[in-house]
């Protein structure tokens, strides 16, 4: 075998193969066990920790409320002044107050929450 045959898809299945015995055929689904294992393995690494995540991130934009303290995406302290449907009025300052998207929302801090500091 020659480096570039050994990239070949066809050698690789050739070789993941089990031997069969003579005049016996091999089993089809142990062919594909491999990427079945692979299916489960991305489900469980990847996928599904990042559902979790979302869900948790949509459940804490949906709970925002006036004066939770926030941290943008971007950086940007500041305290709720006002909710609306798809954004939110941060109040960054005492005459300063800008309008984001909750979907900006970075990090929420609720009111009522113990000062650690």
């Amino acid at each position: 075998m020659t480096i570039p045959s050994l990239f070949n898809p066809c050698q690789w299945q050739l070789l993941m193969a089990p031997p069969a015995a003579p005049g016996q055929e091999s089993n089809p689904i142990l062919n594909f066990l491999p990427i079945i294992l692979i299916g489960f393995i991305f489900y469980f690494l990847m996928y599904r920790p990042q559902k979790k995540r979302q869900k948790a991130r949509e459940e804490l934009i949906k709970q925002v409320e006036k004066g939770d303290k926030v941290i943008t995406a971007s950086g940007i302290h500041g305290t709720v002044a006002q909710v609306e449907d798809t954004t939110v009025l941060l109040q960054v300052s005492d005459n300063t107050k800008i309008r984001v998207e909750k979907t900006a929302l970075g990090n929420v801090v609720p009111k009522n929450a113990d000062k650690s500091e």
